[in-house]
């Protein structure tokens, strides 16, 4: 062998010292170089080898080192390796494990566990072959010693993640070995490695607890897919039952027997397995969960319970549908007498333990409800389990309710599980459901100053959770079925007027506007209560609230209540748009005050106002001073903190301007929200205002100053103007266009184009000399942008071009597609063809399928308006040496994914491109095809033929499912 010329000298002593992690960086470098030569050395790593034999360093960083060189060796060169150089390794590890027998102390875990992995990666590429008698080696060697049946187990484990884990991916030749190692082990060694494993169990379960939780979780791993009759006996069984009840093992036992329940088999087998251990644990008096004070072994324990109640349910479920009557009702009779069990870790105070459990509840609830009628027991579960949700909802003493943390977190997603089980429930018994629901709703609200706060939030939250449970079509739940309709009205009339709003609690507070908000459409039916909740919003319990969380969701439900309900406020309008007058103030920047609302929490009162004002039964001229007082303060302040931007020189004051600028406008635009169109914003008469405001905000955009969140704001506006004032919003748009182009980043382009391209599709021919002056200038920003340097790796410079490059093809698919080509036809010939090839490199160069989409959609649609007879000067040629050469050559190119959706969506663009020539270009384009383009492109005579009678059938289908083969073939 190479490496007996070798001695331990060879190792580059001075390399090694750079693998203590304190080493000075040259060392650590060298060392790195070091591992990295002996990696590819073809022979260099044996002097590891005999390092890791001998025992020749004791530093645990050489140690692990040198099994790192041994893996890699292994991974990726094993084929490679001489049968001398193969059986080195083995005799390595050998000799390695060897010396573990005589240590009085283990190797540190990290080496143990790097050691294991080498042993795993030697058995996955020797077993079937140069090494059948591994385990049997290994067991040979290691007997019952402590330290080597810790490397046996730890061994076991890696090859698990090599060989079983399904969360690795493996490639199909991997699954294939894969396969066929589990086979020969199957047949040769599993027995003798499960006597092994209970010889561990039963001899280390006193003396060594670490080992045997090791050896349950080894058998746990194993258990998917060994056979089961070699753990699931008597002898094993009682044996794991035997350590349940030991303090230091039983968690572990507990996951060993979850993994042995819930391997598949048989459902009559599965539910005598379930039922004989039930019986057991029964016996030894687990089922006692009241008296267990572990709260770690009892989650374990729940898991457990959780495991048999679903694996009861599945074997029901398949017995059912299989029509095996007497087999699926001894398996419900046993489902039915583990619900107390379950009722009893349901209600458990610790969430962890009754979240274990949710999966088998949920799972019985589905079985009861697929039965033609519930007995009295199973009515009596089902409200049991009510009673255990409602108990389970409530929150404790310690939520922290202004500042939550990682554990309010937790029972947030806890009490979703309890809601799936809340609507599960009202799937099976809707009318037990209801009649629980109002019972502790009735009993809390009647006496809910004397309650403490959790009881009554957790009344009104279930009021709330019916609207989801129940069914009811656009949230009419008051009307149809009468029993419903009757018990939510009445549980909304108490809601509202018992008073509880006034509850001094932030939950509380909140849940009250939730639900209201919930079931805005009861207001309908009875708006006489209208007013007292309006006021619960308006004042101190809504928001005007202590609580600034409260004060911030408030605001956006107050906005879902007025938009339900303006119809029927109509008395009210004035009153409240002066009780929020102050809070539609703009916040000065930075003066050190607090406001009530955020600027996001204002957008929703500004909304809220609009509603109100434009769906009131005033008088147009009422309407108009209404909005105008509202919009007039967002104006004057505007104009007097712009003038002070100008002035400002500090950088952080100009950002805190800029901030309360885009506010107003961003204000001013939400109360737009309430105009649908253009007719509606004239017969409120407030066409003027919003002009008004447009002449305020426009001269925003030429400050040199913060021009991103100026601009941003002000381009928002104008898409709602367009909306709103149609054609009158005209005039304003070459100033704003102008400005909007000087200086731009790619990023203003990007938001600048959809501006454009919604003026283009909504105005068309309309708009075309205001395009006409402000094409060329808008593509040339675009191409200076696009051609500016940026760093290899800056992932968000490319990422704003390549939107940018969408944004612009978007743009001319607009411009197209509105009928005005004209505009692009007219921008001088060599202009035209600089478009016109960014079009075609977009179409077969880019690979950015979305751009690519665009651009053959984009030539489609020129062929059709320029490819005919009576077409564009010129353009019939360009057909010819451009566009068809792109739908050829795109879909050739390797960055070209045919198994991608969004790829296989630009070939069809590219099929109907081609179909859109030989309309237009007729028999002369098939001549073209068939005697010059394919032939170029070696298409022999037959497919150019198939190709072009294909292109001659009407349905376009055809055309796409044979483009799709075509290129595939041709990509072969």
């Amino acid at each position: 062998m190479a490496c007996q010329s070798v001695t331990a000298a060879v190792m580059d002593e001075q390399a090694l010292l750079g693998l203590n992690p304190n080493a000075d960086a040259p060392y650590r470098q060298r060392a790195m170089a070091y591992f990295e030569q002996l990696k590819e050395s073809p022979d260099a790593w044996e002097v590891c080898a005999e390092a890791l034999s001998q025992g020749l360093y004791r530093d645990d960083h050489v140690k692990f080192f040198c099994f790192q060189v041994l893996e890699h060796q292994i991974k990726f060169r094993h084929a490679g390796l001489s049968a001398a150089q193969q059986q080195l390794v083995r005799e390595t590890l050998m000799k390695w494990l060897q010396s573990q027998l005589m240590n009085a102390q283990p190797e540190k875990a990290f080496i143990r566990n790097k050691a294991a992995q080498v042993f795993a990666l030697t058995f996955v590429s020797e077993y079937l072959t140069l090494w059948p008698k591994f385990f049997f080696d290994i067991l040979s060697m290691v007997g019952l010693n402590p330290n080597g049946v810790d490397i046996y187990l730890r061994t076991l484990m890696a090859i698990d993640a090599e060989v079983v884990d399904r969360d690795i991916l493996h490639s199909a030749e991997d699954i294939r070995r894969n396969t066929l190692i589990k086979d020969t082990m199957r047949e040769q060694c599993n027995p003798s490695l499960v006597e092994s494993w209970f010889q561990i169990l039963q001899t280390y379960q006193r003396s060594h607890p670490e080992l045997t939780c090791q050896c349950l979780e080894v058998v746990g791993a194993y258990v998917s897919w060994i056979d089961l009759n070699l753990i699931a006996n008597d002898r094993f069984v009682n044996l794991l039952l035997a350590q349940m009840s030991m303090e230091e093992l039983r968690e572990e036992a507990c996951d060993c027997l979850f993994e042995i329940i819930n391997k598949g088999m048989d459902p009559v087998d599965k539910t005598k397995l379930v039922e004989s251990l039930c019986q057991a644990l029964h016996s030894a008096g687990f089922f006692s969960v009241e008296q267990e004070e572990d709260v770690d072994f009892l989650a374990k324990f729940s898991r457990l319970v959780n495991g048999m109640g679903q694996s009861l349910v599945l074997s029901w479920t398949k017995l059912a549908k299989a029509g095996s009557g007497k087999e699926a009702g001894a398996t419900l009779q046993a489902l039915e007498a583990k619900v107390p069990l379950l009722l009893q870790l349901l209600m458990h105070e610790d969430d962890d333990i009754s979240a274990n459990v949710v999966g088998f509840c949920y799972d019985y609830l589905h079985v009861l409800k697929q039965l033609p009628q519930l007995t009295e027991q199973q009515k009596a579960h089902i409200e049991a389990i009510m009673l255990a949700v409602i108990k389970k909802l409530t929150y404790d003493d310690e939520y922290n309710f202004e500042n939550e943390g990682e554990d309010e977190a937790m029972f947030v997603e806890y009490r979703k599980q309890l809601k799936m089980l809340l609507d599960r429930l009202a799937q099976v018994s809707p009318e037990l459901l209801l009649e629980a629901v109002l019972r502790v709703f009735s009993n809390t609200m009647q006496n809910w100053q004397a309650v403490p706060f959790m009881e009554v939030e957790v009344a009104i939250r279930l009021l709330y959770m019916l609207g989801e449970a129940l069914p009811a079509s656009h949230g009419a739940h008051f009307s149809g079925d009468a029993m419903k309709t009757t018990t939510l009205q009445e549980m909304m009339r108490t809601l509202v007027s018992c008073g509880v709003s006034s509850y001094q609690h932030t939950s509380v507070s909140l849940e009250f506007f939730e639900t209201v908000v919930r079931y805005d459409k009861f207001f309908i039916v009875e708006p006489q209560l209208i007013p007292s909740v309006l006021m619960a919003f308006l004042d101190h319990r809504g928001l005007r609230n202590n609580s600034p969380k409260v004060r911030s969701r408030v605001a956006y439900l107050f906005s879902r209540f007025i938009k339900t309900l303006h119809k029927h406020m109509n008395t009210f309008v004035e009153d409240i748009l002066t009780r929020i007058q102050d809070l539609l103030a703009l916040a000065p920047p930075e003066n050190g005050f607090t406001p009530l609302l955020t600027s996001d929490d204002q957008l929703f009162m500004f909304e809220a106002a609009g509603v109100l004002i434009v769906n009131g039964e005033s008088p147009v001229e009422r309407k108009q001073a209404l909005m105008r007082s509202l919009l007039t303060p967002l104006m004057d302040a505007f104009q007097l903190l712009l003038a002070k931007l100008l002035q400002e020189t500090e950088e952080e004051q100009q950002a805190s301007l800029a901030d309360a600028l885009s506010h107003a406008v961003g204000f001013a635009s939400r109360t737009s929200k309430a105009f649908s169109n253009k007719q509606t914003v004239k017969q409120c008469g407030c066409t003027e205002v919003y002009r008004d405001c447009l002449h305020c905000f426009l001269p925003a955009l030429s400050c040199p100053v913060q021009r991103g969140v100026l601009r941003s704001s002000v381009r928002s506006f104008l898409h709602r103007m367009i909306i709103c004032l149609e054609e009158e919003v005209l005039p304003f748009i070459p100033a704003a266009s102008e400005h909007m182009l000087k200086d731009c980043e790619a990023k203003d382009l990007q938001e600048f184009i959809p501006l454009i391209s919604q003026i283009t599709a909504k105005f068309k021919r309309q708009v075309a000399p205001f395009l006409q002056q402000i094409f060329m200038p808008l593509v040339l920003a675009i191409f200076e942008v696009m051609a500016r340097p940026a760093e290899e790796n800056d992932q968000t410079a490319a990422l704003e071009k390549q939107m940018l490059r969408r944004s612009y093809f978007s743009f001319i698919q607009t411009m197209t597609g509105s009928g005005i080509n004209e505009v692009m036809a007219n921008q001088g010939a060599e202009n035209m063809e600089r478009i016109l090839f960014t079009i075609i490199q977009g179409a077969a160069d880019l690979p950015d399928p979305v751009a690519q989409k665009t651009c053959f959609i984009i030539l489609s649609r020129l062929v059709e308006l320029w490819g005919g007879k009576d077409g564009l000067v010129g353009f019939s040629d360009f057909i010819y040496k451009h566009i068809v050469p792109a739908c050829f050559l795109a879909p050739l190119k390797p960055s070209f994914d045919l198994s991608d959706a969004q790829t296989v969506l630009t070939l069809s663009e590219c099929a109907l491109t081609l179909k859109t020539i030989h309309l237009k270009q007729g028999p002369e384009f098939l001549q073209f095809l068939q005697q010059e383009y394919l032939p170029s492109l070696q298409v022999t005579p037959q497919i150019a033929q198939e190709l072009c009678q294909v292109l001659q059938q009407p349905d376009i289908k055809v055309l796409k499912n044979y483009i799709k083969a075509f290129f595939q073939r041709a990509r072969l």
